[in-house]
């Protein structure tokens, strides 16, 4: 396997970890460069991970196996990203629901309800008390960055391969999968950024777009894995 074979099966399986990453940029639009490097990392670190693990799991089981679980990854994939979108959804209409309401109540002279218990009635905004569901966790994340890395684990199966007929450049599994790693994780991070500036444009209705994104990935991996 060349280094031009490697970059681009780099840059194809970083794909689905860059909508995703564009999407939390778009979420979270105040989101510091530290956060938007460890996003970089999780997925990077992930992509790198789920190679080796399919790589040696090969060495020890037949490709039979494999063949079956790879269509149950998909459907792993898809269930993670199925349930983080449609909470995304789900929290994203709630979101739209309740400050349709609370605009009728400052128009009638009310205070935001949610504020004033969070005691921020006279010295937050609105849109403040409504950042902090937005916020994009570590736990959240993790499923993440396992829901977009989860089908790389065949590509360990064809670097188990391609090494049987050929040597592999970039140093051999490792150089390749380092590789694999090092464009996720570049490409993420400036993918949060892209989306960080969309998002700005878009406001409250990133969080209702970045649901749908998840959801699509989520079916397109397991459409991907039925008919692969």
């Amino acid at each position: 396997m060349e280094i031009w074979e490697i970059l681009l099966m780099s840059v194809a399986l970083a794909m689905d970890a860059c909508a995703v990453a564009m999407t939390n940029g778009m979420i979270e639009t105040k989101m510091p460069v530290w956060k938007m490097a460890l996003i970089g990392v999780f997925f990077g670190v992930f992509q790198f991970a789920m190679p080796v693990i399919g790589y040696f799991i090969t060495g020890l089981f037949t490709q039979a196996f494999f063949k079956v679980f790879e269509k149950i990854s998909a459907w792993v994939a898809f269930a993670l990203l199925a349930f983080l979108g449609g909470k995304m959804l789900f929290e994203s209409i709630k979101e739209l629901i309740k400050a349709h309401k609370e605009k009728k109540a400052k128009e009638s002279g009310n205070f935001c309800a949610e504020c004033e218990t969070m005691g921020a009635g006279t010295s937050s905004t609105v849109e403040e008390a409504h950042e902090k569901p937005h916020k994009l966790t570590v736990g959240k994340l993790a499923v993440q960055a396992v829901a977009t890395s989860i089908d790389a684990l065949a590509i360990g199966v064809t670097l188990k391969m391609a090494e049987i007929n050929a040597p592999i450049a970039l140093g051999g599994v490792w150089g390749a999968t380092a590789a694999i790693g090092v464009v996720t994780l570049v490409l993420s991070f400036g993918s949060v950024f892209i989306g960080k500036l969309i998002g700005d444009k878009l406001a409250d209705k990133a969080n209702l777009f970045g649901g749908a994104v998840l959801l699509a990935i989520g079916i397109k991996i397991l459409i991907e894995g039925l008919i692969g």
